[in-house]
């Protein structure tokens, strides 16, 4: 029976490109898990969009010297455009800024504020007498409280995770003038989340399918006992306060981001011609799985699920599936170093399945993880073409070429032949425990520990010897790894979707991959069924490339 999976996706902030270290975090988990259930027969929604708001958008484009909304604009497309070329299938990927998102986010601003959860209080904000206004979270700067990292935002610690308030700094300086402000009492709107800590604690302690650091990041905060949070702000980018007198405030980004997967449902399903589809995903049977980095645990285990309660009718997070950090070549990526492999750039040099398969293979799923260029390029040579595709092209050839370009007609099936196959099966179902439980790279080695199975049979067999004498227990050894081959179709497609489609073209399957189910026959390739022409499934690259790749890092 079909199940209902809402694929939530962390919303990237549109004042800069995507880096593969958000790829490895967030958004190629998503993909594989969205195609998955797609291929099984599930009913997915997959939404996102680009967080146009908040001080992450105005710094850069008061930097820049244009309105925020031509920055958001800019890197909206740019997204759009890495998702196609990445092959990352998105429902929906909208923007924050859009009418819709809009009356969503202040329609949960004002049913809370019914409720009792949202009440108006004095607060002493950073005021920066140089630049004449109130600082909100990422105008200012400073040393971490409780990890001592220099150069903590307002909001929160990149380094600990930790959420802070602007007080909380040690050193604080405004990141515009380089003062240091002075405080001053103004007033705000605060989501009362202390009310919901024994209902929180009550609804986490079964969620025992929850990654250690999802458990760990939201005990942990808990334990600190809840406080009740800001959620507007003095600034003039973002969902206006829904209230007469207040028409210079807005909504804090944390605040109105989070709500983005709801207002995106929505979007989507009046996109789709059924404007209420989005209660399937969101008030009746479902499960909703929100993948995101480690920094952002609390919002989607604590802080979201605390607004759904507030607000009531809607289902909460059923997992949140977040991953640990990438680092690049031993060392953390950053922006300000030019440290890291942009995404846009990389889909201009090379092509997206070898960059998929190398992040899903060193996911950093329990601790963080390193990308290298040699390991991309060993990978990709070693793996991708030496093992896979050396695999699918010399069985196709053969097949091709001393089979009337069709399936051969197998003799009857040896031991040897129907190990292999029950490998197979045994190896095609646990890809899909694995990526049902979201451990991806388990998923993935399965996968290739087949392929690397099937490749040992062929050489203790030697169909391209035994054809000149035994051209029936050829033809036996080159179905059987086929049929392998085939299952290796399907049980790669969500890690390697545009190889799977190549894949899918040569051995002549009816429809395109990704309409096809998530199933697998031994006996599906019919012998004489036609086969395509044999083409390489990936490109071996040079050690050039090493270097290369290396001097545009510290350029």
């Amino acid at each position: 029976m079909s199940e209902r999976i809402l694929v939530a996706v962390a919303w990237p902030y549109a004042n800069g490109s995507i880096h593969i270290g958000h790829v490895a975090g967030t958004y190629l988990p998503a993909d594989i898990f969205a195609r998955y259930h797609r291929k099984k027969g599930n009913e997915v929604a997959m939404v996102s969009g680009s967080d146009a708001h908040g001080t992450p958008v105005t710094l850069v484009a008061e930097k820049q010297g244009v309105p925020p909304e031509a920055i958001a604009s800019k890197y909206q497309a740019e997204f759009q455009d890495c998702w196609r070329h990445l092959g990352i299938t998105f429902d929906l990927f909208t923007s924050t800024h859009t009418d819709n998102h809009i009356a969503v986010a202040q329609d949960m601003f004002l049913t809370l504020q019914k409720n009792g959860y949202v009440y108006e209080a004095a607060s002493v904000q950073p005021f920066c007498e140089y630049c004449g206004r109130f600082l909100a979270d990422r105008y200012v700067e400073g040393k971490c409280p409780h990890c001592g990292f220099q150069g903590a935002r307002g909001d929160q610690c990149d380094n600990c995770g930790r959420t802070l308030d602007p007080k909380d700094l040690i050193g604080i300086v405004c990141r515009i003038s380089g003062h240091t402000p002075v405080f001053r009492e103004t007033s705000h709107f605060f989501f009362k989340l202390s009310a919901f800590e024994d209902q929180l604690r009550e609804w986490t302690k079964d969620k025992t399918h929850w990654r250690h650091n999802v458990v760990n990041f939201t005990r942990g905060y808990l334990d600190g006992g809840l406080k009740d949070r800001p959620i507007t702000r003095d600034i003039e980018w973002g969902v206006p306060v829904p209230l007469p007198g207040y028409e210079k405030k807005r909504l804090y980004v944390w605040f109105e981001a989070v709500i983005g997967y709801l207002s995106a449902t929505k979007e989507w399903a009046q996109r789709g011609g059924k404007p209420d589809k989005w209660k399937e995903f969101w008030q009746q049977p479902s499960r909703a799985y929100y993948f995101m980095g480690k920094d952002n645990i609390t919002f989607h285990t604590v802080l979201w699920p605390a607004m759904l309660m507030g607000y009531g009718a809607l289902n909460l997070p059923y997992d949140v599936p977040a991953n640990e950090y990438l680092n690049l070549e031993g060392m953390k990526f950053t922006k300000s170093r030019n440290w890291a492999v942009w995404l846009p750039e990389y889909l201009d040099r090379f092509e997206p399945d070898p960059l998929r398969y190398v992040v899903a293979a060193i996911m950093p799923e329990a601790s963080d993880a390193d990308f290298s260029w040699r390991e991309y390029l060993r990978r990709n040579n070693d793996e991708l073409v030496a093992t896979y595709g050396n695999l699918v092209h010399r069985v196709l050839t053969m097949s091709y070429r001393n089979f009337d370009k069709a399936v051969p007609q197998p003799g009857p099936l040896d031991a040897q032949c129907q190990e292999l196959l029950a490998e197979a099966r045994r190896r095609f179902d646990e890809v899909g425990a694995a990526i049902e439980a979201c451990r991806f790279r388990a998923g993935l080695g399965a996968a290739m520990l087949l392929a690397q199975s099937a490749n040992r049979y062929l050489d203790q067999r030697a169909p391209w010897t035994a054809i000149k004498t035994d051209r029936q227990g050829a033809a036996t050894t080159l179905w059987t790894a086929l049929s392998v081959i085939n299952a290796l179709r399907v049980a790669m497609y969500p890690y390697l979707p545009f190889t799977s489609e190549k894949l899918h073209q040569m051995l002549k399957r009816p429809v395109q991959v990704h309409d096809a189910g998530w199933s697998w026959d031994p006996q599906e390739l019919r012998p004489g069924q036609p086969l395509g022409e044999p083409q390489p499934l990936f490109a071996k690259l040079e050690e050039a490339v090493i270097a290369e790749e290396a001097a545009r890092l510290v350029r």
